[in-house]
């Protein structure tokens, strides 16, 4: 069965050019212009990965992810411009998996493509039979990456596939400290580059999601100039 993909874009060339692209390489394509309609369209019928431009009238990317967020964690790029840098870091915290700036090599969105949704296949199948026979357990973390699912105290919390491979990259070893370069490898593959504020970005909403349960969580260390660490509480 093909993967289906979302492109959310006002920019009517880049939805027929993108569509294009990503149908020559296999994919199935839902094309909005509209973000109210790109709404309606994916809460009845989910997709496997949606792409987001930011900048849009009525619904911005920004508010139309905030509510798929609602009920979905399906990965998510946006599209932004290139001097509005304030907006990748936005749309990281508020729960983008990636971002790529316009105007952008559609090979390399393509392979962003292909790494959100490799990642998201891990996640769900479990790269392992270890994986899909046993949960991480940290002390009051457990991950389960065969059914993404992640508890906090035996609460749920919904994390992006990017969170949940960063989240369990550190929580493998508590105590040793993961730098940005091995993080971004654990997240994004090794061919992927992403500067270093996209994984502050995402240790951060890390962070607040799991403070928004507990205020006084804290196991996850920043070792300035250096990376960050689990600790085990």
């Amino acid at each position: 069965m093909r993967q289906i993909i979302a492109l959310v874009d006002d920019d009517r060339n880049i939805l027929t050019s993108v569509s294009m692209a990503l149908e020559a390489e296999g994919f199935e394509v839902r094309a909005y212009a509209d973000s109210t309609e790109a709404l309606k369209g994916l809460t009845v019928r989910p997709v496997n990965l949606a792409i987001l431009d930011i900048k849009m009238p009525r619904m911005d990317g920004m508010e139309l992810l905030t509510r798929l967020r609602r009920h979905s964690s399906m990965p998510v790029i946006f599209l932004t411009s290139k001097d509005e840098e304030i907006d990748e870091v936005l749309g990281l915290k508020m729960g983008a998996d990636d971002y790529i700036t316009k105007p952008f090599s559609q090979r390399l969105l393509i392979e962003r493509i292909r790494a959100l949704l490799r990642r998201s296949e891990l996640i769900q199948e479990g790269s392992t039979d270890a994986d899909r026979d046993s949960s991480l357990v940290r002390g009051d973390l457990v991950l389960d990456s065969a059914r993404h699912l992640c508890t906090w105290r035996g609460e749920p919390v919904t994390l992006t596939v990017t969170e949940f491979l960063i989240l369990k990259a550190l929580a493998a070893r508590p105590g040793h400290v993961k730098s940005r370069d091995q993080l971004m490898d654990a997240a994004y593959g090794e061919h992927i580059y992403v500067d270093d504020r996209t994984i502050d970005s995402h240790i951060k909403r890390l962070r607040k999601k799991f403070k928004a349960l507990d205020p006084d969580f804290d196991c996850i260390e920043t070792l300035y100039g250096i990376g960050y660490r689990y600790r085990e509480g």
